[in-house]
């Protein structure tokens, strides 16, 4: 993957600007958290990189994941990697799922702390687990890049950082929209702060405290 570039970009929302101008580069290999208060422009800033860079195969995890509510933990794991598989292939799943592909989603889940809810519909589970299956279903994508907004909102402790670590783990190029400035520091290298609209901050993870994000919140 080449470096990816935005270069003044704006958003507006009627007569009111909200976002920009602004221009960020992300090199390859490169892990980047979005951090400030709500409505600073996070979410707007991950949805004109997903417009702008989704040609180079982009995994992306939304704030709202995007379950569908009446299929199993599986099979919406399973629609991360719907393309490049033949529509008879994806449509036979639906009724007995390939064994190959449940022993390669099924350790994922267990990764992930939910291989119990395997079978169970998204629309059963609590946020938090509804929160890992999409996390699942982004690993299991296997793009070049990932775009997530809030990825563990839903959890804390130890499974925060399992979610964190496997999110990561996968994706070694990733912007991720973050209020835990803990987690942030911890597992990117880059810190791009967000404050009005614009970049208020831009600096590598490993130079900076806590202290110095929250006075962004």
């Amino acid at each position: 993957m080449n470096a990816l570039a935005l270069t003044n970009i704006v958003a507006d929302y009627g007569t009111q600007r909200v976002l920009g101008p602004l221009s960020i580069t992300l090199a390859p290999g490169q892990r980047v958290a979005l951090v400030g208060k709500s409505g600073a422009g996070k979410s707007t800033l991950l949805g004109i990189m997903h417009r702008h860079w989704r040609c180079q195969g982009v995994a992306l995890m939304p704030q709202e994941l995007g379950l569908v509510p009446s299929l199993s933990v599986f099979h919406n794991v399973f629609m991360g990697r719907l393309a490049g598989r033949p529509v008879w292939y994806n449509l036979a799943s639906l009724v007995r799922p390939f064994h190959r592909d449940v022993a390669t989603i099924l350790p994922l889940l267990e990764q992930l702390g939910i291989a119990d809810k395997c079978w169970t519909a998204s629309g059963e589970l609590s946020g938090g687990q509804r929160q890992r299956v999409a996390a699942a279903r982004a690993i299991h994508q296997q793009g070049e890049l990932l775009l997530a907004d809030e990825p563990v909102s839903a959890l804390d402790g130890p499974l925060s950082d399992a979610v964190m670590a496997a999110l990561t783990e996968a994706y070694p190029t990733a912007v991720l929209a973050m209020h835990d400035v803990e987690l942030a520091l911890r597992y990117t290298d880059r810190v791009i702060g967000i404050a009005d609209g614009t970049i208020a901050l831009d600096a590598p993870s490993h130079t900076l405290s806590s202290h110095d994000l929250r006075v962004l919140y």
